[in-house]
């Protein structure tokens, strides 16, 4: 997969895991594919980029008590690069979708939104922060 800033618009250009256990995970990916991490911190919290061969693959962060208790299982999203994830996410709403995450800025990174499209099915907002 290409990076967010190297994708055009319309194309997939990241890839989130929310896990049940994240150290679990990020050691099951270590072993099977050799990625390895790197920290960051977002929104008063903290995720970790998946890397392979030094280039990001995507990222993984640890599902929260209350989606756990809400029986929410760990699940990988995939992201769409849009120019505007505000817009894109009205737009979606318009042609039959739902907003499941408003639009909100990753520092530094993107700004982000999670969607449902006519079917049901979930996908990610990217707006890069790069331009």
């Amino acid at each position: 997969m290409l990076s967010p800033t190297q994708t055009s618009v319309g194309q997939f250009c990241w890839v989130d895991l929310a896990a049940s256990d994240a150290a679990r995970a990020k050691a099951f990916y270590g072993d099977v594919f050799g990625w390895t991490s790197r920290e960051q911190t977002a929104n008063g919290g903290v995720f970790s980029r998946f890397q392979h061969a030094g280039r990001d693959v995507g990222s993984l962060y640890q599902l929260s008590r209350k989606h756990l208790d809400g029986g929410v299982p760990s699940h990988w999203t995939p992201y769409i690069r849009v120019d505007d994830a505000e817009a894109s996410a009205c737009r979606a709403v318009s042609c039959g979708g739902a907003v499941i995450v408003r639009p909100f800025a990753v520092p530094g990174v993107a700004r982000i939104a999670l969607i449902a499209d006519a079917v049901g099915a979930h996908v990610g907002l990217w707006e890069s922060s790069e331009r």
